[in-house]
């Protein structure tokens, strides 16, 4: 359980990687218009605010990444950054789009449940 619950920590961080590049590199650009449905005049308006959102992503992906690090003694900091990465889903789920429910909130329970089965 312990290799699974990692594995799936991996995965989530490296989709808040690409979180991080589509919102701060990428968002007026094509492929940043097209992942999240924006038209180039409001892509152009938001992309201060969607480079911010980037950052918190590349924050979350961070934690994770510094709690897998630290092999069994990074559990307490994976639970804390994946704790975050769940809020954070259930809240873009509310007020945002469901889809985030799915992307971002059940990949971080998965993950907790894995790890606290370990």
């Amino acid at each position: 359980m312990s290799i699974a619950g990692n594995l799936v920590v991996v995965i989530i961080a490296l989709l808040h990687v690409y979180f991080l590049v589509l919102e701060m590199f990428l968002w007026t650009k094509p492929a940043g218009r097209r992942a999240f449905g924006l038209t180039a005049e409001f892509a152009e308006q938001s992309k201060t605010l969607a480079a911010n959102q980037g950052l918190y992503n590349g924050f979350l992906a961070a934690g994770l990444i510094w709690g897998l690090s630290l092999g069994i003694a990074g559990f307490n900091v994976k639970v804390f950054f994946l704790v975050c990465v769940l809020v954070a889903g259930i809240f873009g789920g509310l007020t945002a789009s469901r889809k985030i429910l799915w992307i971002q909130a059940l990949p971080a329970v998965i993950a907790l449940l894995l790890l606290f089965l370990a």
